[in-house]
């Protein structure tokens, strides 16, 4: 068998993208580093100098997750107006375009998130997600664009209806062509939530 030598963080990166690809087609029970370490034609030995097993492997993957969702939500806001109307669609489309592009890798996130062994680090780009709705219902209070009160309880119902929808778009309950045009109703739904009395 032709082993490939790849640089120490090149192997990495790729057994992670290999992995992902995986995910995608075949769900994370056919995940091994025995079979990537194949796939990718290096020793059975070579994965285990990055990912001393399947769980941190999946661990690190959820993790790149996170940080996708993170970017991808962040440059929605940049790109969107002051307005927390037009901030809050921004960060929907973002939210269920990445759920609907990544189904099986933010199934993983979620699941993983909730493993007693995940990371600190997993722990905590999971929570950035929540204290990045949370820093949008503030801006919102502060502009008098949102009501009053406890931030996280305002956020708490956003962010759930956000991912209720987009696990409805990925499982297929909603139809396809469905999908974006059903969002226009929901964020209107959320602003309306979240107006002032």
């Amino acid at each position: 068998m032709h082993t490939r030598r790849y640089h120490h963080g090149d192997l990495r990166a790729a057994l992670l993208s290999r992995a992902e690809q995986t995910l995608r087609e075949k769900g994370s029970g056919a995940l091994s580093l025995r079979e990537l370490a194949r796939d990718l034609g290096v020793s059975h030995a070579a994965p285990s100098r990055h990912f001393k097993d399947k769980q941190a492997l999946l661990d690190a993957l959820a993790l790149a997750g996170f940080e996708r969702l993170a970017a991808a939500l962040n440059g929605s806001r940049e790109a969107a107006g002051e307005e927390f109307a037009e901030r809050l669609a921004a960060l929907v489309r973002a939210y269920v375009g990445f759920a609907t592009g990544n189904a099986e890798l933010l199934d993983l996130m979620y699941t993983v998130k909730h493993d007693p062994a995940a990371s600190d680090a997993l722990i905590t780009a999971a929570h950035q997600l929540g204290a990045m709705a949370e820093e949008m219902v503030a801006e919102g209070q502060r502009s008098g664009e949102v009501r009053q009160g406890p931030v996280d309880a305002i956020a708490m119902p956003v962010f759930t209806t956000l991912h209720g929808y987009a696990s409805f778009a990925v499982s297929g309950v909603l139809p396809a062509a469905e999908v974006e045009t059903g969002l226009d109703a929901v964020i209107a739904y959320m602003v309306r939530g979240c107006a002032p009395s």
